[in-house]
């Protein structure tokens, strides 16, 4: 006869299928290390909501979190440098009183990678410093006497090489290593092993893919150079134009919004039957481009372009093929978001809607930084898909839907800002409550298609260019009908 369990699950807003614990399970101390990025604050977030399970949280980070509003009465910033000595750190633990049964370690640095190599071209680098950070915390924690439950530790889609070209799909948490190059993640992973060997504790790695949430940095953060472009193009009344063609379009690119991905940190912390396992952490919905960008388009109110079918595309060529057989992915594209907000105009547009609406921060003072990691999820050939059957079997039925996700992400930004006023030249034209989503809310938006192209390579690094022999038209004369922009109530 077949085995057959009950489980009970909840709902918190857009979230559903998420797990319930014990009642019995409380007064649990635990570290969140990195606690100013966006993995971080998003875990604090989660576990303050359940202030009984979770009585005390250490948030170690070099600086607070930027949203003080993370920082909930039951958790305490401790202030640590992961760069510097373990007995450093273990004396600033000490003097902290801090004691956990558990440890989220999200501490990462991206070191800025040699002049027009892409954004992990610097694998060395990567490897040398985020080694670092791990082993340091480690070892202050043994220093420390501070021995957790279980450890978890986060690292990403990297794991399986998509960043390197086109890998098996859907990706599988038993899948072999990609070792075209060095991965800090391996390095990561086995440093955190030998550790928990050595002290009795059980580890988790958790791999999201893109991460979709809300902090005031907004590096490696797709969803905020999504809202600049469609506020400039608003703003210039020119249409939301897709830098890719029709197989970056088409293609599905699993998405992991930062909330989902700490309740299921949370819950493979507490499982005991998830010990010492590796789980992928997505929203477990079919995201495409084809699908999002007329609702992007319609939040803002402008008119959305597909690829141009017709257009005469740059091609770039990747050096590997990390599932070792086939041919080499080609990409193609017209321009980059880099190469768009370098334009003088785009420049120019947003120092109006600074001026026009009192924004206070500017994504173009470091446009490498906060532009390269979206311009990526654009243009990239290649589908990203997870597999969730490991931690389902296990009792993992967490979903959220990642179009309402990105919408109540863009509201958690405005929030962070300090209320719409500021931020409405940013986030225009939203309209309604996230349950518009339901709705095709792009399908009045004009739809034009123009020819498209710029300058300028840059995404990967080691990469064959084609000759660009096309130019962006002047989009304004693609309007037929007039681009009205209203109030943003409803993004961040």
């Amino acid at each position: 006869m077949a085995h057959t369990s009950t489980q009970t699950v909840q709902s918190k807003g857009i979230y559903y299928g998420l797990p319930t614990f014990p009642a019995d399970l409380k007064n649990l101390k635990a570290i969140v290390a990195g606690a100013n990025g966006i993995s971080g604050q998003h875990m604090i977030r989660a576990m303050s909501q359940e202030p009984e399970r979770w009585s005390e949280i250490y948030a170690l980070s070099r600086r607070p979190p930027l949203d003080k509003g993370s920082l909930g009465p039951r958790t305490q910033h401790v202030p640590v440098d992961f760069l510097t000595a373990p007995e450093e750190i273990a004396k600033i633990l000490k003097e902290n009183n801090v004691q956990a049964d558990y440890v989220f370690f999200f501490a990462y640095l991206q070191p800025p990678p040699k002049p027009g190599q892409s954004l992990w071209s610097n694998a060395e680098e990567l490897c040398e410093v985020n080694g670092r950070l791990l082993r340091h915390c480690l070892l202050a924690l043994s220093l420390a006497s501070i021995r957790p439950n279980r450890f978890v530790l986060q690292t990403g889609l990297k794991q399986y090489g998509g960043h390197l070209g086109p890998i098996h799909t859907p990706h599988q948490e038993d899948d072999p290593r990609v070792t075209i190059e060095p991965n800090f993640y391996y390095l990561q992973e086995d440093i955190l092993f030998k550790w928990c060997r050595q002290n009795a504790t059980q580890w988790n790695v958790i791999r999201p893919s893109f991460i979709l949430g809300a902090v005031k940095d907004a590096a490696m953060n797709m969803v905020y150079p999504l809202c600049v472009y469609a506020a400039v193009q608003a703003h210039l009344t020119q249409p939301l134009v897709f830098p890719g063609d029709y197989v970056a379009w088409d293609k599905e690119q699993i998405q992991s919004t930062a909330m989902l991905n700490s309740y299921m940190s949370e819950w493979a912390a507490l499982t005991p039957a998830a010990g010492d396992q590796a789980f992928n952490a997505g929203d477990d919905f079919p995201f495409y481009w084809s699908r999002f960008w007329p609702i992007l388009a319609g939040w803002y109110g402008v008119p959305w372009l597909p690829p141009d079918a017709n257009a005469e595309y740059k091609v770039m060529e990747m050096p590997h093929t990390p599932r070792g057989y086939g041919p080499k992915a080609k990409i193609h594209y017209t321009f980059t978001l880099c190469e768009w907000a370098h334009r003088p105009e785009v420049q120019k547009a947003w120092a109006e809607m600074m001026q026009l609406h009192g924004l206070a921060q500017s994504p173009f003072d470091d446009i490498e930084r906060i532009f390269t990691f979206t311009e990526l999820a654009l243009i990239v050939s290649w589908p990203w898909q997870y597999s969730m059957d490991k931690a389902r079997k296990l009792g993992w039925h967490g979903y959220v839907n990642s179009h309402e996700a990105i919408h109540e992400v863009a509201e958690d930004l405005a929030d962070l800002a300090g209320g719409v006023e500021a931020w409405d030249g940013l986030l225009v034209a939203v309209g309604g409550d996230s349950e518009d989503l339901a709705l095709p809310i792009g399908r009045d938006a004009a739809h034009a298609v123009v020819h498209g192209g710029q300058d300028g390579d840059g995404l990967f690094g080691d990469v064959d260019a084609g000759e660009d022999r096309s130019r962006l038209g002047d989009a304004r004369e693609a309007i037929q009908d007039h681009v009205t922009r209203g109030k943003c109530d409803n993004c961040r």
